[in-house]
């Protein structure tokens, strides 16, 4: 029996369907994903039809069902001994020793020492619940996710340009024909290779740019004519941007209809543009300062051709992790929000500008509880009307919610620390490899008095553990995500889970049980997404006119907000901006200090990124042979200028480290990255880790933190061949 769901990896939840091994022809050349799953079912893999994918799959998800019977599954809860040993134990056991170790926290250190960690790969009701969960159940504001190492910069420019965050403001389908899309600081190429559809129109056009300090699969489009590949110094999209706005404005090709319309704030921006003129930028970024003003026109050109009706579609700008993981991202994303508002792409039929989600729930996850400042239909939870409105909902008195907590690298800094948490529990991330300075992290993870986390692996996080909770895969469980377009779909149960594995929903209702905790807590999916469309009824991401029957079949979308009685909102502003007054806002804004000094004697910037057959931490990727023979290890990739003086050849054994800590890689030679820059991914745990390297310092509107510029020192460890 075949089943429709969608792929466990990235925003694009691309449409698939799992069915008995052999029952499903798969491409030439593809992986079959083949996987005898834990209850003894052999599934395999198949594309299916569906906007964002169009029957489409990446090696990831190919290969997505080998790990539903992956050797490294847990199916048993482990508690650590006092020799330092996780040995199995019974789940009446565990759960009472989590339940003990909150309580002991609370009489030691008070309810703000417990402390939570979730996820944007989580369904959009096990976030909600974990949402609940910490505020009524552990009584901490202490919650924070993931997700605000992905799209808190771009979250917080889009709420201070539009009053609203969706990732996409249109559907993805919109680009197909788009004339012009400029690209800034995301690999789609490697990280969501379906969506690569998606830009031939702009291809054929001619108007594919793409804005990358490394010449990357997706920058290596623009080739043959298809575009143009800016190559700027890494931390410098800022003022290129502004750059680019600049000659907007001077040469005469902002839509002065729109701006006057539709938007506050013009004459102070245009004051703050007149010091970018592309010359000076070209001294900061080292993009010519030809390529600035043609770059402009280009965007313009797009505009213009789509309203003379010489094609379907005019001009997009979209943004991602590489220019917004910084300590000023917000007012870098903000920078290309005041470019796409110059050139009156937001709200618009045949123009457009959104940022790309990363996690496969990024959108839905920051919508509904996680974050450590908001509440349900992303509710701010500070706002009295808002506090009453969800204690209703839970039948709890406003005064029982805890206020704001702190974002994830501040959470993380405190882990162990005098008023700090003492006990945390960790759902669907794995921090130790997947945050910033992961060396402190982990640290901060062994003071701990105790650390619980729920994983279907023994993840390098789970692995510090005082207990392991197993809990569901993907293909074991019914729920819901939110993918890039704000589309509400859901992902099916297709396979029994392993004797011994527990529904995260589960853990919660048992966990709130033994803590006495008010309200309800539902281990039924759908009864807990009819909560979440209560609470989430009147907030900007309104799901309340969404019920999990409309969701039974892909041709009837979903895209919040979705009040009931409506019909959904696939494109968003095209009346008006969700501020009050109906006008979005341009806020002028210029690069200030990087985080650290870089370009010193002897150091290079290093910049970290994705991999193509990897995922996030690698937690899941690594343990799917497929994907980890094709990427066994990390490589540094560094220019062969750069690396002659050093002494370090092609496959050569190098040393990259700073003041945070030491990285051991292989060197890979090639003139796709600058000569100032080298570039590692960082999906690999232990010495090989690249976040090791990077920087706990934070945006300080988003507290997004600054993964993409570290000063490193390199040099050669072992030369290829030699022992």
């Amino acid at each position: 029996m075949a089943t429709n769901t969608h792929c466990p990896y990235c925003a694009l939840q691309c449409a698939m369907r799992l069915a008995p091994a052999g029952r499903i022809a798969v491409p030439a050349g593809a992986a079959s994903g083949a996987g005898d799953s834990s209850a003894g079912t052999a599934l395999e893999a198949s594309g299916r039809d569906f906007p964002t994918n169009r029957g489409g799959l990446c090696r990831k998800g190919w290969t997505s069902p080998a790990l539903l019977n992956s050797p490294e599954r847990l199916t048993a809860p482990l508690l650590r001994g006092p020799d330092g040993v996780l040995r199995p134990i019974g789940w009446d056991e565990a759960l009472d020793r989590a339940a003990d170790a909150v309580r002991a926290a609370w009489e030691r250190h008070g309810t703000d020492a417990v402390g939570v960690f979730g996820s944007g790969g989580l369904t959009n009701e096990k976030a909600y619940q974990l949402g609940k969960f910490a505020r009524l159940a552990l009584r901490t504001p202490r919650i924070d996710y993931n997700g605000r190492f992905c799209m808190s910069s771009a979250a917080a420019a889009g709420n201070r340009a539009f009053g609203l965050d969706r990732g996409l403001p249109f559907p993805l389908a919109d680009l197909d024909h788009a004339h012009t899309v400029l690209l800034l600081g995301s690999n789609v190429a490697d990280t969501m290779p379906p969506f690569v559809a998606h830009l031939q129109g702009a291809r054929d056009a001619g108007g594919l740019i793409v804005v990358d300090p490394r010449r990357s699969a997706t920058a290596a489009l623009t080739g043959g004519g298809a575009g143009l590949h800016l190559q700027p110094t890494p931390g410098t999209d800022m003022a290129l941007l502004l750059g680019i706005a600049h000659v907007v404005v001077h040469e005469g090709l902002a839509d002065q209809d729109f701006v006057q319309r539709r938007t506050d704030g013009y004459r102070p921006l245009v004051r703050s543009l007149n010091a970018w003129w592309p010359e000076r930028v070209q001294s900061v970024t080292g993009v010519p300062a030809e390529l600035v003003r043609e770059t402009a026109r280009r965007l313009a050109e797009g505009v213009r051709s789509a309203r003379a009706g010489l094609s379907a579609g005019g001009t997009y700008i979209l943004t991602g992790r590489g220019v917004e993981q910084h300590v000023d991202g917000t007012d870098t994303a903000t920078a290309a929000i005041n470019l796409s508002l110059l050139l009156g792409l937001p709200g618009s039929s045949h123009s457009g500008y959104g940022t790309l989600t990363g996690q496969g729930n990024g959108q839905g996850g920051r919508e509904h509880g996680q974050k450590s400042d908001q509440l349900p239909g992303y509710r701010k939870i500070t706002d009295p009307a808002a506090r009453e409105h969800v204690a209703a909902v839970w039948g709890v008195a406003p005064e029982q919610l805890p206020g704001p907590g702190l974002p994830a690298v501040e959470l993380l800094k405190s882990l162990g620390r005098p008023g700090g948490v003492r006990c945390l529990f960790v759902h669907g991330s794995n921090i130790a490899v997947s945050s910033p300075d992961a060396g402190a992290v982990l640290a901060g993870l062994r003071s701990l008095d105790f650390l619980v986390v729920a994983d279907f692996v023994l993840s390098e996080t789970a692995a510090e553990a005082d207990l392991v909770l197993p809990v569901l895969q993907w293909a074991e469980e019914e729920g819901t995500m939110t993918n890039l377009e704000g589309r509400v779909i859901r992902r099916r149960r297709a396979v029994d889970p392993p004797e011994g594995a527990r529904s995260e929903l589960w853990i919660m209702r048992e966990l709130a049980a033994r803590l006495q905790a008010p309200s309800t807590f539902s281990d039924d999916p759908e009864t807990v997404f009819e909560e979440l469309r209560l609470a989430s009824a009147g907030g900007l991401a309104d799901y309340s006119g969404i019920g999990y029957a409309q969701l039974e079949h892909d041709d009837a979308p979903a895209y919040w907000p979705f009040p009931a009685g409506s019909a959904g909102t696939p494109r968003l502003f095209l009346k008006a901006f969700a501020h009050p007054d109906g006008r979005a806002k341009l806020t002028p804004v210029s690069p200030g200090v990087p985080a650290e000094q870089l370009h010193r004697a002897g150091e290079l910037i290093l910049t970290t990124g994705r991999l193509l057959e990897h995922y996030q931490s690698g937690a899941q990727t690594r343990r799917v042979a497929e994907l980890s023979s094709a990427q066994p290890e990390p490589r540094l990739q560094l220019h062969p200028a750069t690396a002659l003086p050093l002494g370090i050849g092609d496959g050569d054994m190098a040393e990259i480290s700073n003041g945070r800590g030491t990285v051991r890689a292989r060197a890979e030679l090639t003139t796709a990255v600058r000569p100032d820059t080298v570039f590692l991914p960082f999906h690999f745990p232990g010495e090989q880790s690249a976040n090791l390297l990077t920087q706990a310092a934070t945006d300080p509107v988003s507290g997004m933190p600054e993964f993409k510029t570290s000063a490193v020192r390199v040099r050669v460890l072992e030369k290829a061949g030699i022992l």
